[in-house]
């Protein structure tokens, strides 16, 4: 099933997701070496690192609910991706409260403003996983034409419109 939401061929989901989720997870991993090295800078970078993961989780999740709403009600596809919403949602809430903990002095932040950062990390693994089970197992976001000789989705035709010969095509554009 394609996505709804695509540029230059693309899902804009699958594109935006690579950012709240290496911003959230560096945040975490920074607040580990903050603690590890007791240095103030770490810990500050985090809270940045938080604030802009939570602000770009929240414009991939405007997409995400584009495609989601494209899936059939009824479909195994729906149900994980309503899982997928949700548990991508606990960790936009979690990292959200722990920036807020941390806001006062983010040089120094509290025993449960980590708390809420680490259990989201926990979250957006489940998150992840639940992702690519929409796309590596129940094809959703997926070109309707995709398959291991399909030509480039900036080419015309489109993917969907080449055989699945593997034969090279006079139009195709690599």
């Amino acid at each position: 099933m394609e996505s709804k939401a695509k540029f230059l061929g693309h899902s804009i989901h699958k594109m935006l997701v690579a950012f709240p989720l290496g911003l959230l997870a560096t945040a975490a991993l920074f607040d580990v070496v903050g603690l590890w090295k007791a240095h103030p800078f770490w810990f500050h970078a985090a809270f940045w690192m938080i604030a802009v993961g939570v602000l770009s989780g929240l414009v991939a999740a405007v997409f995400g609910l584009i495609d989601w709403l494209a899936i059939p009600s009824g479909t195994r596809a729906n149900a994980v991706g309503l899982r997928h919403a949700l548990a991508n949602s606990a960790v936009l809430i979690l990292f959200a409260i722990s920036w807020f903990l941390r806001r006062g002095g983010p040089e120094a932040p509290g025993t449960v403003a980590f708390a809420f950062s680490f259990v989201g990390v926990t979250f957006s693994l489940v998150g992840a996983w639940l992702g690519g089970e929409l796309a590596d197992r129940l094809g959703v976001g997926v070109d309707d034409g995709a398959h291991l000789n399909a030509a480039s989705s900036l080419s015309i035709p489109r993917a969907a419109e080449i055989p699945r010969t593997g034969k090279a095509s006079a139009k195709r554009i690599a």
